[in-house]
Order: C-alpha cells, then structure tokens, then sequence
C-alpha cells in the first residue's frame, strides 16, 4: 500500500477522552466494528487552544514554538503540514476557528479578507474560517464537506467549536459538555461515511479538554487527556501503540507522503509500504 493518501485531521475543540469515552456512541461503533481505532493521548502545556493548535499542525510544543497562550497573535514560524504539503505540490484546504487563518496565512485575521480565502499562494489555500466560537457544528462540517468537493484538498483540517464552548458556559461535567459531544458525534455519522468513501485517511481528536470552573489550561487529568481515532486502511489500527500530540504533525506528513519532513512521528501507527 502506497503511503501517499489524502488526510482529514478533525481537531474537536476542547473535547476530554472521558467525555469521547462516555458520550461518543456512532464513534464507538466504528470501533466496534473494527472500521476505527481509539487511542488515549496527553496535550502538550499549557493546555490552552492557540499554543495546542500549532503542536498539533508542527509537532513543536508551545514552550518551543513560542506560542504560550491564545494572545499571541502571529504567523507560525514552524514548518507545518500545510507549508510542507504546499512545498510538495500538494493541495490544501481548512474549515476552522480564525485562529488557524492567524498562524498560517495571514495575521491578524480581517473577515473581509480572510472568512473566505482562496489563495493558491497561501500556505491554506482555500479556507472557511469562523470568528464566533458559537458558529454551529452543523455548518461548520457543511463547509468541510463543501471544501471538499469542491477542491478535493489532500489535506484538510475541519475544527468545530461547541463542545469547547459548551464547556466554558457550563463545565466539564454538565449535560451541556456532554450533549455537545453527542451532537457532534451524530453529525460525524452523517459526513465520515462519505469522506471515507473519497478515499480519505481520517484523524479525529482535540487540542485538550476541559475543567470543572469551565476552563482549561492546567494538568489535571480532564483538561489534558483527549482521544485520537484513525480510520482508513493506512493505518495498523494496533491497539498496542502509543501516540504523542506532538506526532500527529509526522503522522499527517507521513500519510500524505512528504518526505524528508523531520517531524517525530508515532512508530507502528502506520502499515508499512509495499
């Protein structure tokens, strides 16, 4: 199997590997049915949303890349799976909190310009980005699909935010989280299928978690620990393996076979080529 396949990364803003666990259901099926697998992973420090997207998309931990918290308002100086995917001709596409648009095509962010981004020069070449963390699920994953189909991206990144505000406007164990999280898993049992269907590889998990005084940042077990799914037939789906938050960036380079990329990434998680 060649390991040059197209990438879905769904990043599921502030959603804790306990609440992934209890209230997931469609998700767990595809375990169950041996069409996913689940793993449990520990963010990188500070626990807060703009430092954990760039570990995420770089492999580089905050207290590294220098983005320590949601103020820094900066373009990455990270090499990153879009630059590197754009290096190596590759398409790229994203539908996702401004934040993203900030750290890697243009800061700050200006909605006139940048809601909408098409840009073939720009490290995410087509983009629907939101600026109200509110912004439904529903239509955010309709932008992706649109994305999708309109540009066939090899890497795409998708990242919805309620589960994340629900957790700030009412805690982690609330039946806002949670509902949240079921809503959101009822509209992955609409979109996966489909996507998987173009030929997609696809990582599902989140930046962090959350806490009981409806934050997060800290070390404690809730706030740090998320899941990470995989589903495709690139991956070896070993339940053995172990992963790191800061090789999801390898991972993605790996998959979408960029090479030379020097991103750490997670040993065995892959099938070997043939």
């Amino acid at each position: 199997m060649s390991l040059k396949q197209p990438v879905i990364l769904l990043v599921i803003d502030g959603l804790a590997a306990s609440t992934a666990r209890d209230c997931m259901g469609f998700m767990h099926a595809l375990c169950e049915a041996e069409q996913a697998t689940i793993y449990r992973i520990e963010s990188a420090l500070p626990s807060l949303s703009r430092p954990l997207y760039e570990t995420l998309l770089t492999g580089i931990t905050p207290v590294n890349s220098g983005i320590v918290h949601n103020a820094v308002v900066r373009l990455s100086n990270q090499s990153s799976v879009f630059s590197l995917a754009r290096a190596s001709g590759l398409t790229t596409a994203a539908a996702a909190y401004h934040w993203f648009s900030e750290l890697y095509n243009r800061a700050p962010y200006v909605p006139e310009r940048d809601r909408f981004t098409d840009a073939p020069e720009l490290p995410i070449q087509h983009g629907c980005f939101y600026h109200l963390d509110q912004y439904p699920d529903e239509h955010l994953l309709l932008d992706a699909d649109w994305l999708i189909r309109r540009h066939r991206p090899d890497f795409m990144l998708i990242h919805p935010m309620n589960v994340d505000d629900a957790g700030h406007r009412a805690g982690y164990d609330s039946s806002q989280y949670r509902n949240a999280a079921r809503r959101i898993d009822g509209y992955l049992s609409h979109h996966l299928p489909r996507w998987r269907e173009r030929g997609y590889q696809i990582l599902i998990t989140s930046d962090h978690g959350m806490n009981n005084d409806r934050s997060h940042g800290g070390t404690l077990a809730e706030e740090r620990q998320v899941p990470l799914w995989v589903i495709g037939d690139a991956f070896s789906h070993d339940p053995q393996c172990s992963v790191r938050q800061t090789e999801i960036c390898g991972l993605c380079c790996d998959l979408l076979g960029i090479t030379g990329h020097g991103k750490p990434t997670a040993t065995g998680m892959l099938r070997e080529a043939r």
